[in-house]
């Protein structure tokens, strides 16, 4: 009797995650622990680093692989990998975009067009970062997914991503995710380097009044024109113009709230939590994902540039009085509205009467489209 239970009690031990653990994990839970901290104490994004940090070290929880336990999120049946293949099949994104469709105000953007070509100029990071990942020799398909990080959208680079690299998913994941929580320490630099004090003291015009007809009118005619260029963004742009219909019908009420509040939360967290899982000390600490950590922040930092300097650009050919502030050039990245809030804080820095949130909103909701299109195009481009 006594032999059968210290056999089974030796047997119990190497089970443990004393017995598994290696240094990797031990690395990947200090990282989810950090990214928990900076949610908290630095009020980082919590929503989303809360919820990554977590999965982070709730992925890196060692067990013995051999056991057949169905706990791993690699391990077929068990209730992470059902949650998983929200994230590994797509799922998740275009309902996080119907989320985001559901609470948008595109009033910004139909009542200064011209904004959009900011946010079109800010996915110049996307299309750089894709040739240096290339030079980099990523593949193809790798360094389209790479690239997307430059449009700090979550979403949509693991929507990209799970098509196109699977296995660089959670890399790119958290990669883009950390980027988009670090946006206020990262576009300020950029911003105030690239500008002078004129600049951001320009006064912007009021927009006009939007009607409700053309709200209404616009995410038809954005879902047509957009997905007749790039069918294969249809998944994200579909359900962004869809939620942002729900949202301006006014007929459809408690419909848009649920996509924006009750759904979009659910998703979320399934996402955040999953999407940390997914980086396993053995898939994730390799030289490959600090390539692409680099590559996503000059991806990042070039798309607020290329924002910021094609408003100085459109400046020149632009008549006293209608002159834009570059400062809501780096509002073209998707990162809603942390970008556009960056844009209206760095504005009130040197003039505390120059409100510039509404019309930095016009080129972060471009943005936003932007990225979907840059996704749709590359996916459409490497299929």
């Amino acid at each position: 009797m006594g032999e059968f239970i210290i056999n089974n009690f030796n047997e119990f031990l190497t089970y443990t995650g004393f017995a598994n653990a290696t240094a990797g994990n031990l690395i990947m839970i200090v990282v989810g622990a950090i990214l928990i901290y900076l949610a908290i104490k630095k009020d980082f994004e919590p929503l989303l680093l809360i919820p990554i940090g977590l999965g982070i070290i709730l992925g890196n929880i060692p067990f013995r692989a051999d056991a057949g336990l169905e706990i791993g999120l690699y391990e077929d049946n068990s209730v992470l990998n059902i949650f998983y293949q929200g994230v590994r099949m797509g799922w998740y994104p275009p309902l996080v975009f119907l989320g985001i469709g559901a609470m948008t105000d595109f009033s910004a953007l139909i009542a200064n067009p011209k904004l959009v070509l900011i946010g079109a100029a800010a996915q110049f990071g996307i299309f750089s970062a894709y040739m240096v990942a290339l030079a980099l020799g990523f593949e193809p398909n790798q360094a389209a997914g790479i690239a997307i990080i430059g449009g700090a959208d979550g979403p949509t680079a693991i929507f990209l991503s799970s098509k196109l690299c699977p296995n660089l998913m959670g890399a790119i994941a958290v990669c883009a995710y950390s980027y988009m929580a670090l946006v206020p320490l990262i576009q300020p630099m950029v911003m105030r380097a690239l500008t002078t004090k004129k600049e951001r003291l320009i006064r912007m015009k009021p927009a006009r009044q939007v009607s409700q007809t053309e709200r209404i009118l616009f995410p038809v005619i954005g879902l047509l024109l957009t997905t007749f260029i790039v069918p294969s963004g249809l998944p994200l742009l579909g359900m962004l113009f869809f939620g942002n219909l729900l949202k301006e019908s006014g007929k459809t009420t408690r419909l848009a709230k649920t996509a924006g509040s009750a759904l979009n939360d659910v998703v979320v967290v399934l996402l955040g939590l999953t999407v940390g899982c997914s980086t396993q000390a053995s898939e994730f600490l390799t030289l490959n994902t600090l390539f692409i950590f680099v590559v996503g922040a000059c991806a990042f930092v070039v798309a607020t540039a290329s924002g910021v300097l094609f408003v100085k650009g459109m400046n020149l050919f632009l008549p006293e009085g209608k002159k834009l502030n570059p400062l809501i050039g780096n509002a073209g990245v998707s990162a809603v509205p942390m970008s556009a809030r960056i844009s209206h804080n760095i504005g009130l820095e040197y003039d505390r009467k120059n409100f510039l949130l509404m019309h930095a909103m016009g080129p972060n909701v471009a943005g936003v489209i932007g990225s979907a299109v840059a996704a749709g195009a590359l996916l459409g481009f490497l299929s």
